[in-house]
């Protein structure tokens, strides 16, 4: 338990720590702001939490965040559906569509391979990915995973197996510097990025 704290606020800078990217500081000060925080203010943060556990899952077709069975993306029948942008998270798809240049459909992966952490195929829905690109209708499959040694890993496993396919694979050009996420990506980089891509 954190030193010097009474046990329940303790308990809750320990619970703050379980959050990707969330040190012991990070924690301390997000304590702090709910305990000098209106009463009101902390209640509407943690129905918000509830709400979004208990309303928010996973598309059923493509993996994105969804309040319903499928998605906004995937119940759009406006949407270019010949073409599937491979993320590796929903805030790929975040990322993607706010630069306006992108009226495809999207799959994510909920992750990217990394053998160091025991993550392999099974665990980033690439048979989902497969079963997709086999559809007739698609006709380009877009990788847009991060550019880090995982996303760069993920990247040249799906070209392999869908290299397999008709379809075609093309990945985003160099315009996302290397190491860098795509979700950090500012407006520009990410559009450049869709207009250079090309065949992996």
């Amino acid at each position: 338990m954190s030193k010097g704290f009474p046990d329940v606020m303790a308990r809750l800078i320990e619970g703050f720590c379980k959050m990707p990217g969330v040190g012991v500081r990070s924690a301390e000060r997000m304590a702090f702001y709910v305990l000098r925080a209106k009463e009101t203010d902390v209640e509407s943060l943690a129905r918000y939490i509830t709400e979004v556990k208990r309303n928010v899952s996973f598309c059923r077709e493509c993996n994105n965040l969804s309040e319903s069975d499928l998605c906004l993306v995937c119940s759009d029948r406006k949407r270019d559906r010949s073409r599937i942008c491979v993320v590796e998270g929903p805030n790929g798809v975040m990322a993607v569509e706010r630069t306006g240049s992108y009226n495809g459909l999207y799959h994510v992966l909920l992750g990217a391979l990394s053998p160091m952490d025991g993550i392999g195929p099974a665990d980033i829905r690439m048979s989902d990915l497969v079963r997709r690109a086999e559809d007739p209708e698609v006709k380009e499959v877009i990788i847009a995973t991060d550019f880090t040694t995982e996303g760069q890993t993920t990247a040249l496993f799906i070209s392999k197996v869908l290299g397999k396919l008709r379809v075609k694979v093309t990945r985003l050009s160099r315009g996302v510097p290397e190491g860098a996420c795509v979700e950090y990506a500012d407006v520009g980089t990410l559009q450049r990025a869709f207009e250079d891509r090309r065949p992996v």
